[in-house]
């Protein structure tokens, strides 16, 4: 079953279970308006204690530093139950935020959401 909450015109976030974890979808801008509804969806997903949370970026146009914070915060998260928190799909836009902030070793990231699923 899906899940979908949005940010007023800015990002609306889904989710769906599939086999091998919870599927996020962002789509929009992660901004620091948009970034405490991701948190908190990430946070309640968290909260399940699933092995895998894929968070497809395909459909995120931009990211700013509010936004990387609240994914870091995210990897704690989900870490703290020994899951995993793969980015999927990012676009060279927002792949370029990760690399500049260094944060793209930090991550586990897929080409795919296919990709993660497996990971």
């Amino acid at each position: 079953m899906a899940d979908s909450s949005k940010a007023p015109g800015i990002l609306e976030i889904q989710t769906r279970e599939e086999p091998g974890g919870t599927v996020v979808l962002a789509r929009g801008e992660v901004t620091v308006f948009s970034s405490p509804a991701l948190r908190e969806a990430l946070r309640k997903i968290a909260e399940s204690k699933p092995p895998r949370v894929v968070l497809n970026l395909s459909e995120t146009r931009y990211i700013d530093s509010s936004g990387v914070a609240t994914l870091v915060e995210a990897l704690q998260l989900v870490q703290r139950h020994k899951g995993k928190l793969i980015l999927a799909a990012m676009n060279q836009r927002v792949r370029g935020v990760f690399e500049i902030a260094r944060l793209d070793s930090l991550f586990s990231v897929a080409g795919t959401v296919e990709e993660a699923l497996k990971a």
